[in-house]
């Protein structure tokens, strides 16, 4: 562990470039980590204790290892091989997908340690390797290159002492952001000079947050008192981050390797788990407990048995001394192990390493599709974890953020007010550009644009067209910023005459409506923080005036200004978010030499504090943006995304409760709502925001009032009695609720002497029975708390989170399933989700496709495998009954091991991969089959049992089936007589082929992948049963094996008895699927025709194919049958599963292959 790292609280001391700034002053040596990154998990040292210890503590590898020591230690009637292979095996494959994932790891590390980077030595460039920087090295850094660690920028080539950075690899913005060096070492530009620098830095512990920093720095000149300068983090340079536009830098390492600000961003999320596993845990249960009821009933059997001493000791086997005098306990303790161990394949421990090859193998398909690419940012949707593939197929409630997510976050100016007028921009800028409704004085209206012009962090970047939010400024030149707000409202002040011509020399130019070019000194910025909802500048004009811009949202600006001047800005605002734009208040003030004076020496103290500056800062801008005057107001449209209100539809009527979770204020997201569905013309709002609720001392009383009523009035609407009908809000009239921050902060967090403590649970009835609920004025920590609420009700619905900001990643990491929108506001959201995509429309595919079609897959895989293993381990526990409990297997010890590994796994693996019993288009486009699944309908006790007796039946007629044949146990016509291992050895081929067809008979979309490894894996069955038993086998004591199989399949009875009993056993699921058929086909008729196929296999089990139908063909026509196919086998894979472009349908489709 690195020194400091394990207690992040305090400062640390760094001298720059190692130099001792006085003799005087004692610095003690602090030791730091070195830069070496260290991502990976293992060392050829530690991979194979540490992975094994991994391993284990999975509750299934623990249990066979448990059994495979029982079979080393105890007497049992099997090899150990036939349970130690098999996990072998499962731990091997483990093993080698984690090692290599490590060594990738391993490899990317060195890449990043081995690169070489520049520190000035004794004036000097020395080149090094980057794992040798050292805390308070001078760095040099040229363009286009990445920063080897973080940096506290010192100088640059530029003389303003800027540089422009890109942070993608860390938060994905494109955008170029600009850092400022510090003010008293920009001219140290040269080798020699940096090198001569005298001075320390004094800054936090290393902290992940990207977006903070708190330092300072003391420069020591000869003769001179220290100077102190703040530090921020617009003096930080990131490691990770690209030196863009720049030549050169100079900076010096304050954190290296696993303490800079990526490398602490690397901790990983909280692992989440799906409902899926929780179901397999359950059924591990069940089965566990079947397992230990066969093993305590052979064993009481074995002794009832031997109660005989006939039974017990016959003439032809009498016991030895030793086992006369064993302890019948401890005898009866190893008999219940060794029955144990003859049943324990009845627990399929391949399962979940299918299941892990499942999901892996699968989360590539989402981001193969090609409808979820996108043009403009080409990019296509991306799996960060692949663990919760079948969740999208169970989501209940959709929380999703406003801003960027429902909308563009592409803003464009529509207006302003000054003073209460409006002025709006004409449809033609010929006849004359500008709209005006009534006038404002000509002082106010300049006043107001040259505010637009000022408050602001736009950069004007020359030049070379610049990746993220931009708009094009004359010829070569772009506006550059983070926030599309801003760009957007510089613009619109150049429609009115005023234009933003940049900042140079801490001076800002503007070009008035007579192209003069006017210079205002900015002294301060006061940013943006979203706990103030507002920014200010503080300039100086040529004159000498001192003024202060603020911008920000209304509920911030009006209790800053005089209130007499709030009313006729009010209406405007008020009717601009009606209409659903984005609105700004402008204000300002103009200050006198003596309150800038003590303005500036407010700031300056509070940016030079190490502890709580950004509290102190937070209080002197609250004391700084008071008594000011109000100019005006803004309006800016955001667009709603493409299909926005075509996807919420399609999620309701999907079943699915769609929450908007936003800061905007409450009229504009309320429009947005309306303009994007999720509130209808007939939908009944209810509200619980400060209008209702009020702000006198008698608010809770209202809200509790409030919250009465609206229960009452939906408990009168929402009867109890509704049968249990899934999702059955519905089926009723349908109910809105909004709710601002203020207002659920009191629901949340009640005052001591409130008259009612369960407002928390009225609350959350009345939201679970609205269709739909918008939560406006939302800080980031409340929208998480909304996800936990619903998260942690009665039922644990599974919740998706869905946002492409910063102040959305809480609730991405709080809810069941995180989305993340690769949007305009950086990529914070898509690094901390489990999925992302590029629009919010692409949302509906994943769910209703995906997500569907996932969950189906991997319930029907998880359900097979518990059936399979049933249907194995029935016919050898039926067999102890007539072999007298001597634990005598009925197969062979290589079938045993190779049953799970090689004969049955590849069929439901491809089944897993490739299956769609309905096809993409009918699934996007019939949002309603979404609830046939919901609910973890598939993996419910009622089919778990289904596929338990069907498992019990087929294992009854696999034994007694045989059995019955072997009343002749004489099968060949020269009177040759089949021992126990043919009798073992039939009963083996008849389920083999059973279990497979049954897959076979599962699936309705065939590709040459499904062929290849169902008939396949049959083909290497024969094959590895003539091999196994035709040669004799040196290593092997007993050869009971040797041309069994061979002799077995000469006889005619023994191909009659397998055919018809394979018959029988899956007859009953024939007659399943031709009833269901046929009851689908008299409730669609006359509406559509149905005549899709069942598999090839079914005319090989006597039943005519033609007469079963599985699936109502929609859509299918010309375009179905017109596409290409495939020609090779990667082509064909990617086409023929489910996730290509062209329609695909419902029937059993051969690959062309």
């Amino acid at each position: 562990m690195c020194a400091g790292e394990e207690k992040r609280v305090g400062t640390r001391t760094v001298l720059v470039g190692h130099r001792p700034v006085s003799e005087t002053d004692a610095y003690v040596a602090q030791k730091f980590c070195d830069n070496r990154i260290v991502s990976s998990k293992y060392t050829v040292w530690n991979f194979l204790p540490k992975n094994l210890f991994e391993q284990f503590r999975r509750i299934a590898n623990f249990y066979f290892l448990i059994i495979f020591l029982v079979q080393v230690i105890v007497d049992t009637p099997t090899s150990p091989v036939t349970s130690g292979l098999p996990l072998f095996f499962v731990i091997t494959v483990t093993a080698i997908k984690q090692g290599y994932e490590d060594w990738l790891r391993h490899r990317a590390d060195n890449e990043v340690n081995k690169s070489n980077v520049f520190v000035i030595e004794n004036a000097k460039q020395v080149r090094k390797e980057s794992e040798k920087i050292k805390v308070g090295d001078i760095v040099e850094v040229k363009a286009d290159e990445t920063f080897p660690c973080d940096l506290i920028f010192l100088a640059s080539s530029s003389p303003d002492g800027t540089c422009y950075v890109t942070t993608a690899s860390l938060d994905g913005e494109s955008n170029f952001k600009t850092h400022y060096a510090v003010r008293d070492t920009t001219v140290l530009c040269t080798h020699e000079a940096i090198d001569s620098l005298a001075a320390t830095i004094e800054c936090e512990q290393p902290q992940p947050d990207l977006y903070k920093f708190v330092g300072r720095i003391n420069i020591y000149r000869s003769n001179q008192e220290p100077i102190a300068r703040s530090l921020g983090p617009e003096n930080l340079l990131l490691k990770g981050s690209t030196l863009k536009n720049t030549k050169k830098i100079y900076g010096v390492a304050v954190y290296t390797g696993m303490e800079t600000k990526m490398a602490l961003n690397y901790q990983g999320k909280s692992q989440k788990r799906s409902a899926v596993e929780k179901s397999i845990n359950a059924f591990l249960v069940v089965y566990l407990c079947i397992l230990l009821s066969k093993a305590t009933v052979c064993t009481t059997m074995k002794y009832v048995w031997q109660s005989n001493p006939f039974n017990d000791e016959p003439w032809y086997n009498e016991k030895t001394k030793k086992e006369k005098e064993a302890f019948k306990v401890l005898r009866m303790f190893t008999d219940f192990l060794s029955f144990m161990v003859l049943f324990n394949f009845i627990i399929p421990v391949s399962m979940y390493v299918t299941v892990e090859m499942q999901k892996f193998l699968g989360s590539f398909f989402i981001s193969w599709d090609k409808e979820m690419y996108d043009e403009e940012i080409k990019e296509g949707a991306l799996v960060n974890t692949s663990d919760l593939n079948e969740e999208l197929g169970q989501v209940e409630y959709v929380f999703t953020d406003k801003t960027g997510t429902l909308t563009e976050n592409s803003m464009e100016f529509i207006e302003c007010c000054i003073d209460g007028h409006k002025y709006k921009e004409s449809i033609s800028e010929v006849d004359g550009p500008l709209k005006y409704y009534g006038k404002a004085e000509k002082c106010r209206e300049e006043l107001f644009l040259r505010a637009l012009c000022l408050c602001h962090t736009v950069q004007i970047k020359e030049g070379d067209q610049v990746d993220g939010l931009i708009g094009h400024l004359e010829h070569r030149s772009t506006y550059i910023s983070s926030s599309p707000d801003e760009i957007a409202l510089v613009k619109g002040a150049k429609k009115y005459g005023f234009s933003f011509l940049g900042l140079e020399n801490d001076y800002m130019k503007v070009k008035n409506q007579n192209n003069e070019t006017e210079r205002y000194q900015l002294l301060h910025i006061l940013n943006f923080d979203p706990v103030r909802r507002r920014m200010s500048v503080i300039v100086r004009t040529i004159t000498g005036k001192l003024l202060l811009f603020c911008k920000g949202a209304d509920s911030s600006i009006f209790p800053k200004v005089q209130q007499d001047e709030i009313q006729q800005t009010k209406a405007h605002v008020d009717r601009n978010a009606m209409d659903g734009y984005r609105t700004l208040c402008v204000a300002f003030k103009e200050l006198s030499q003596e309150e800038y004076d003590q303005i500036d020496k407010q700031i300056c103290e509070a940016k030079m504090a190490l502890q709580d500056r950004e509290e102190k800062m937070a209080k002197v801008f609250e004391d700084i943006e008071a008594n000011m005057h109000l100019i005006g107001a803004t309006a800016v449209e955001d667009k709603l995304q493409e299909q926005a209100a075509e996807t919420i539809e399609a999620l309701h009527a999907a079943g699915m409760k769609v929450w908007v979770l936003t800061g905007d204020k409450m009229e504009t997201a309320k429009s947005t709502c309306y303009a994007c569905r999720l509130f209808q013309t007939n939908t009944e709002l209810l509200e619980l925001t400060t209008k209702t609720v009020g702000h006198s001392e008698r608010k809770e009383d209202r809200l509790h009032e409030l919250l009465m009523e609206y229960h009452k009035r939906l408990l009168q609407d929402f009867p109890k009695n509704r049968g249990g009908h899934k999702r059955s809000w519905m089926l009723n009239h349908e109910y809105g609720l909004i709710i601002d921050g203020s207002t659920l902060s009191l629901i949340l967090n009640p005052s001591q002497d409130s008259s009612s403590s369960n407002y928390k649970t009225i609350f959350l009835q009345i939201c679970l029975k609205c269709t739909a609920v918008l939560c406006c004025r939302m800080a980031p920590l409340q929208k998480a708390q909304i996800v936990r609420m619903v998260k942690s009700t009665k039922g644990s619905p599974i919740t998706l989170s869905i946002g492409d900001g910063a102040n959305d990643v809480s609730m991405i990491l709080e809810a069941h399933v995180g989305i993340g929108i690769k949007g305009k506001e950086g990529r914070q959201a898509s690094r901390n989700s489990d999925y992302a995509v590029p629009k919010f429309k692409h949302l509906r595919k994943l769910l209703l496709a995906h997500g569907h079609l996932y969950y189906v897959r991997i319930a029907h895989l998880v359900q097979y495998f518990f059936y399979k293993n049933l249907c194995f381990i029935l016919p050898q526990f039926l067999y102890q009954f007539f072999c007298g409990f001597s634990q005598q297997p009925l197969y062979d010890a290589a079938y045993l091991t190779m049953y799970n590994i090689c004969f049955t796994s590849l069929p439901i693996l491809a089944y897993s991969l490739l299956e769609q019993h309905i096809n993409i288009e009918t699934l996007t486009s019939d949002p309603q089959l979404y609830m046939k699944i919901s609910d973890n309908a598939m993996l419910q006790w009622k089919p778990f049992l289904y596929w338990t007796f069907l498992g019990a039946f087929e294992g009854l007629v696999f034994f007694f089936g045989v059995y019955y044949l072997f009343q002749n146990s004489s099968l060949e016509d020269n009177g040759k007589v089949f021992g126990n291992w043919t009798f073992g050895t039939i009963v083996f081929t008849i389920l083999v082929f059973t279990v497979t067809l049954k897959l076979a008979l599962d699936t309705r979309f065939w590709t040459w992948m499904n062929h290849f490894v169902i008939w396949g894996s049959l083909a290497f069955y024969v094959f590895f049963s003539f091999f196994w038993g035709g040669i004799i086998w040196p290593f092997l004591k007993q050869q009971r094996m040797y041309f069994v199989f061979a002799h077995m399949v000469t006889s005619l009875s023994t191909w009659l008895a397998i055919i018809l009993l394979i018959f029988i056993s899956l007859f009953p699921e024939i007659l399943l699927i031709v009833f269901k058929n046929v009851r689908r086909k008299a409730q669609e008729h006359p509406l559509s025709s149905c005549s899709l196929k069942l598999p090839a296999i079914t005319a090989f089990l006597g039943v005519n194919k033609s007469n079963i139908q599985i699936e109502n063909q929609r859509e299918v026509g010309a375009e179905g049958t017109s596409r290409g196919h495939p020609s090779s086998p990667a082509s064909c894979l990617r086409q023929h599963h489910p996730y290509p472009n062209y329609p695909i349908h419902a029937t059993n489709q051969k690959c062309p292959l």
